[in-house]
């Protein structure tokens, strides 16, 4: 839901801060208090066009600012997450114009296109009016409108999901198809490119191993020479192995006379002897040692070398060889055997246009079925609604043209009305009024049991034209519909606004000599009585609409609709 709302400079809001709440919240105020211009503010924030108009005179830039609490588990958090946006706990939505109508849009303070926080904020509220321009209007959603009702949104994905399978074979197929006529101009070359490189047979990580061994090859010498002086200073004539020789003559000679005072040297002297003796033999084999790989020196320079020329032929690093030898033997298939691999495309691509012909026609019966009653659901709250003499109904055609078909499915789906007995049904923007626009599609809103994942609804000049038990019948469908969502309503409707559980009051006030918009949440029942019995009498307040606005708060408080 709509959380907060911080508006800066925006026309004639200077400063606004308001704190959302769930269940329904009327907006009321005198014609010309500034009601529009917090819905077009929000319009702001949620991505609408901007304009240097907007923002306030005398200020530099105008500043909307909407957070949103989310469930858990709802769809934005994974799109937003897609997009490398953190989904904390709120949705951040930041929108600053300057006067010269350039504007910046921020989720989260991650800066995004005007285009990403548009998506983002058709997700997070839906806005119905008399100037609505989406929704009801735009026959685009009426098939998801449907899939809703219907509970088929799982099957339209699948429907969604096989159509990009098809698409994506076809795309194979075509791409083959061009492929071959242009690879067969090089069968030449790629039979000789393929031959040598079939011969080469490179493998994976094999141009580290022939490095390791040439580099260990090369410093041979050095090796060798190194362990020829390192046994000539243990073996030689004055050796080490000599040295302590002579030494323990020396210490024998003299432990005759000595006793045991020198048993520990010679002791120590043996095991040195040993030791030594173990490195002369330790180099000895070393140097003896027959290396396999010596003698296959040149190979092995010749075999990392011709790797290393066939990847500069390529433009690829060695590794990539193997990679190169199959890309290239495919495209020599598709020439050679241009029949068999055509021909699976082609299969492919019928298993995919027959897997999602099968979706779609199940998917398309669940709508035939369920646009009846999606109808006949609407129809019965419509006279409530002083739209007795209207007529809703759902278009939802078949087509057998493929050219109609697409990732929604078969399906032709649009919402008609007839306003007048007798009279041919047509699209909503061309039949209905913008009252009559908002109170449709409030029914719609009211038989889908606020089920769809936008969490905040705002409904303007939904009472347009009506009043006394309409009005009434109008503001208690909002509040049944708030059980549900978030809903907002504009409102002159003082038995709508008396429906509401949260009161907003939009009013003009003189602040140094400037007008100032300010909205102001009505939350003593003092307060919310005053405010009702105004829009009941006007500027002039009666007792008589003092006590009539007690009425219709007492009468909303004992009749709080069922879920």
């Amino acid at each position: 839901m709509l959380a907060s709302l911080d508006i800066q400079n925006v026309i004639l809001i200077d400063r606004l801060s308001l704190e959302g709440d769930a269940g329904l919240v009327a907006l009321t105020g005198e014609t010309g208090a500034g009601k529009s211009i917090l819905l077009d503010a929000l319009g702001l924030a949620l991505g609408a066009r901007a304009e240097a108009g907007l923002v306030r005179q005398g200020a530099a830039q105008a500043t909307v600012t909407a957070s949103f609490e989310l469930p858990a588990r709802h769809p934005l958090r994974d799109f937003l997450a897609e997009h490398g946006i953190d989904g904390a706990e709120q949705i951040i939505l930041r929108r600053s114009v300057a006067k010269d109508g350039r504007s910046k849009a921020f989720i989260n303070d991650a800066a995004v296109s005007v285009q990403f926080l548009r998506d983002v904020g058709a997700q997070l509220i839906e806005i119905h009016g008399q100037f609505d321009t989406h929704g009801l209007l735009d026959s685009a959603t009426h098939v998801d409108t449907l899939d809703a009702f219907a509970e088929t949104s799982a099957d339209a994905r699948a429907v969604t999901a096989a159509w990009d399978g098809w698409r994506a074979a076809l795309g194979k197929l075509e791409e083959a198809k061009a492929g071959i006529d242009a690879m067969r101009l090089q069968e030449e070359y790629l039979r000789y490119t393929v031959a040598e490189l079939e011969k080469l047979a490179p493998k994976g990580g094999e141009e580290a191993v022939l490095a390791e061994k040439r580099q260990r090859l090369l410093n041979r010498g050095k090796l060798t020479e190194g362990l020829s002086q390192a046994a000539d200073i243990i073996t030689a004539d004055n050796g080490l192995q000599n040295l302590c020789g002579r030494l323990e003559g020396v210490l024998e000679r003299l432990s005759a006379k000595s006793g045991d005072t020198l048993a520990p040297m010679l002791e120590t002297l043996a095991r040195v002897r040993a030791d030594i003796e173990d490195l002369g033999w330790q180099a000895e084999r070393l140097l003896n040692a027959d290396d396999a790989d010596a003698a296959n020196i040149e190979d092995i320079e010749e075999r990392y070398f011709a790797l290393r020329d066939c990847a500069k032929k390529h433009r690829c690093t060695p590794d990539d060889l193997p990679a190169v030898l199959d890309d290239l033997s495919q495209k020599l298939r598709l020439i050679t055997h241009r029949d068999d691999a055509l021909g699976e495309l082609e299969d492919a691509v019928k298993r995919a246009r027959g897997d999602y012909i099968a979706l779609a026609e199940k998917l398309s019966a669940k709508r035939q079925k369920a646009a009846g009653k999606l109808a006949k659901a609407v129809n019965a709250e419509l006279p409530a609604l002083k739209l007795d003499k209207a007529r809703f109904d759902v278009e939802c055609k078949k087509s057998a043209n493929e050219d109609d078909w697409g990732p929604q499915g078969i399906d032709r789906v649009r919402f008609v009305v007839a306003t007048n007995p007798g009279a041919a049904p047509g699209p909503l923007d061309k039949i209905a009024s913008g009252g009559e626009l908002s109170r449709f599609m409030l029914a719609l809103k009211l038989i889908l049991s606020g089920g769809g994942s936008v969490p905040t609804l705002i409904f303007d000049e939904v009472d347009s034209g009506i009043g006394g038990a309409v009005a009434d019948a109008v503001g208690q469908r909002l509040q049944r519909l708030s059980l549900h969502c978030q809903v907002l309503v504009v409102t002159h409707s003082p038995q709508v606004a008396a429906r509401a559980a949260h009161h907003w009051h939009v009013a003009k006030t003189e602040q140094k000599g400037t007008v100032v918009t300010r909205i102001t949440p009505l939350t003593e029942l003092s307060a919310r009585q005053e405010e009702i019995a105004r829009m009941l009498s006007g500027a002039n307040i009666t007792t008589e609409a003092r006590a009539q606005a007690a009425r219709l708060l007492e009468n909303a408080e004992k009749h709080v609709p069922a879920a």
